[in-house]
């Protein structure tokens, strides 16, 4: 099977290698480009296929408001398209959300879930921290969101001994079309109160693995959202932030590939 890069009916995909098929949904305010440096880890005998959710990257960016069906929607109009009646599916943090939905909505078709650094269930002090977030993101106040971000999503020692890379993100998130992101970031803002109503009916093995100091998607929630599920197991990376696959690769890995590979 031949590698693509292109536009799918509007959905700007990226495929790569042969084998079972792994579908990578990204995180808000991003692009597929944040699975890079995870690709060379998980290709060995699989179809990697990561996307632009709507309003991001290359993807066609329609007017909000926006719904989480919406990217479940997304989601399912391109795996018809590829010809993918059962895969691998794997989301981190807002791509999570996506990918728990896509689960419940098509528990039929997804054969092992993993959820990287995924909300679950915030509390109160949680949603009240998310909303001042999107309230910062509404005024216009970029330059603050995106320092912030920065810090709550990698290490200090990581940022120190990495600039460029921290540039590159920064470099993305600015570039973003305001009027999509802001439509995308108030969808992850409150879709984890709409996984909580079908999250019973995904039936499927669930990797859930967050970071040690993640402060948007905890440990806590982790092993809450695992004693929702039927087949589920939990990995805590030490030390790590919210970005984990971007600063430590071959730490996320170590706990996916076993994962999909014991299945």
């Amino acid at each position: 099977m031949s590698d693509t890069d292109g536009l799918v009916e509007g959905t700007h995909v990226r495929a790569t290698g042969a084998g079972v098929p792994l579908v990578l949904v990204h995180g808000v305010g991003i692009d597929l480009e944040i699975w890079e440096p995870l690709v060379p880890m998980l290709q060995p005998g699989r179809r990697l296929i990561r996307y632009d959710m709507q309003g991001h990257g290359k993807s066609t960016k329609p007017p909000g408001p926006y719904l989480l069906d919406d990217f479940v929607a997304q989601l399912d109009r391109l795996a018809r398209a590829l010809g993918l009646d059962r895969f691998d599916l794997a989301g981190f943090s807002m791509g999570g959300m996506v990918a728990e939905a896509f689960a419940a909505r098509f528990p039929e078709t997804v054969r092992r879930l993993a959820l990287l650094n995924t909300v679950h269930d915030r509390n109160a002090t949680e949603r009240a921290a998310i909303a001042g977030r999107l309230a910062q993101v509404e005024a216009g106040d970029l330059g603050r969101s995106l320092a912030a971000a920065l810090e709550r999503w990698l290490t200090p020692a990581f940022r120190d001994a990495h600039p460029d890379a921290v540039a590159a993100i920064e470099r993305r998130m600015r570039a973003n079309d305001r009027a999509a992101y802001l439509a995308s970031y108030r969808v992850f803002a409150t879709g984890d109160i709409e996984v909580l109503a079908v999250i019973d009916r995904i039936r499927c093995p669930t990797l859930v693995l967050t970071a040690e100091h993640d402060v948007g998607s905890t440990p806590a929630m982790a092993r809450s959202l695992a004693t929702r599920l039927p087949d589920a197991r939990v990995a805590i990376l030490p030390r790590l932030r919210h970005l984990a696959l971007f600063e430590a690769p071959a730490e996320v890995a170590g706990a996916l590939v076993p994962f999909l590979e014991r299945h």
